[in-house]
C-alpha cells in the first residue's frame, strides 16, 4: 500500500511595498537630484519672462519702423534705425550727456559716501541718530525727491536762489537755464544716492579688523597712513562693486530727470534713457527708440567689461606683490 506523500506548504509571495511609498521614495530621490534646479526654477522663470523676453522683443523692434500708433504693423528696415542714429548729433549729444552725468554723478555719490562712512564709522555721541538721520534721502521715493529739488530751483520762491541772493551772488534760473540744467539733476541724483553709497561703505568699513590699524598707530603712523594702507586695501573691492553698480544705475536713470527737467532746457539733459521715452512716446517712433534703447545696453556692457578687465589686472598685481 502506497504511503502517501506531504507536499511542503506553500509559502505567499513577500507583499509588495505600497504604491504611495514608493512613489514618495521616487520623488525624494528626484527633488535629492535636482533640487538646486527646482530652487532656481523661479528666479529663472522671472528672469526670462520680464527681463530675457522683453530684451530679445526691443533687439528685434529696432530692425523695424514701427509706430506708437500701429504698434503691430511695423515693416522690416534692417539697420536703417542704426545708420540714423550713428550718423546724428543729437544722439551723439545725448551719449555725451549721458557720459557726463554719470561721470559726475558717480564720482561725487562714492566720494561723499565713502566720506560719509568714514565719518559715521567713529565713536560719538548721537551717532546712531545722525546714521538714521543720513538715510532718509534714501528712502524717499523718487517723484517726492525730484518734487522737493523742483521747489528748491524755483525762481522765485526757491530756497536756492534765496541763498545765493543773500550771499551777494545773484539769482539764477537752475531749470531755465542751459548752463545749470546738468548740474541741477546731478545735484539732486548725488542727493538722492550717496546714501546708499554710504550704509554699503560703513558695512564694509566695519569689516576692517581693528588690531591692524591699533597696530599701525602703535608704529607711529598717522590717521591718514593708517587708512592708506590697513582701511583702503580692505575696501577697495567694495569701492569697486559699489562704482560698477552706481554706473549702470546713472546710465539708465530716467525719473528723476524727466521730473526735474524733461530732457531740458535745449536737451543738455537729454540722456539716453530721456532720449528713448521721447522718441517713442513724443517722435511716435517704437522702433528708434527701440535702437537707441539696445545702444545703451552695449554701452552698460561696455562698462562692465572694463570693469572686469581692471578687476583682473588688479588682482593679477596684487597677487604679485
Amino acid at each position: 500500500m502506497a504511503t502517501p506523500t506531504l507536499e511542503a506548504p506553500q509559502t505567499a509571495p513577500p507583499a509588495s511595498p505600497p504604491r504611495r511609498r514608493r512613489d514618495s521614495g521616487a520623488i525624494s530621490r528626484f527633488i535629492e537630484r535636482n533640487g538646486a534646479y527646482l530652487f532656481l526654477f523661479p528666479a529663472i522663470a522671472y528672469l526670462a519672462i520680464f527681463t530675457v523676453f522683453p530684451l530679445i522683443r526691443g533687439v528685434l523692434l529696432s530692425f523695424t519702423a514701427t509706430k506708437l500708433v500701429n504698434p503691430s504693423g511695423g515693416r522690416p528696415v534692417g539697420l536703417e534705425n542704426y545708420d540714423y542714429l550713428l550718423s546724428s548729433d543729437k544722439f551723439w549729444t545725448s551719449v555725451a550727456t549721458t557720459l557726463l552725468y554719470t561721470f559726475f554723478t558717480v564720482v561725487f555719490s562714492v566720494a561723499i559716501g565713502t566720506a560719509g562712512a568714514l565719518l559715521l564709522n567713529t565713536a560719538f555721541k548721537g551717532r546712531g541718530i545722525i546714521r538714521a538721520i543720513a538715510t532718509i534721502p534714501w528712502a524717499v521715493p523718487t517723484v517726492a525727491a525730484a518734487l522737493i529739488f523742483v521747489w528748491i530751483y524755483n525762481n522765485e520762491q526757491g530756497i536756492l536762489n534765496r541763498t545765493t541772493s543773500a550771499l551777494g551772488l545773484g539769482e539764477h534760473g537752475w531749470l531755465v537755464d542751459p548752463q545749470y540744467g546738468l548740474f541741477a539733476v546731478t545735484l539732486a541724483t548725488v542727493w538722492k544716492l550717496t546714501p546708499l553709497v554710504m550704509l554699503v561703505m560703513l558695512s564694509a568699513l566695519q569689516s576692517v579688523p581693528h588690531e591692524l590699524r591699533e597696530a599701525t598707530w602703535v608704529d607711529g603712523a598717522t590717521r591718514f597712513q593708517s587708512f592708506r594702507a590697513v582701511t583702503l586695501p580692505h575696501i577697495m573691492p567694495t569701492i569697486r562693486v559699489i562704482t560698477l553698480l552706481m554706473t549702470i544705475w546713472s546710465i539708465r536713470r530716467f525719473e528723476i530727470i524727466f521730473l526735474i527737467t524733461g530732457g531740458g532746457p535745449l536737451d543738455v539733459t537729454n540722456t539716453l534713457v530721456v532720449n528713448v521715452y521721447r522718441t517713442a512716446f513724443q517722435d511716435q517712433n517704437l522702433g528708434r527708440a527701440a535702437a537707441i534703447g539696445a545702444l545703451g545696453l552695449v554701452l552698460s556692457l561696455l562698462v562692465t567689461v572694463v570693469y572686469f578687465i581692471v578687476e583682473q589686472i588688479q588682482e593679477r598685481q596684487e597677487s604679485q606683490r
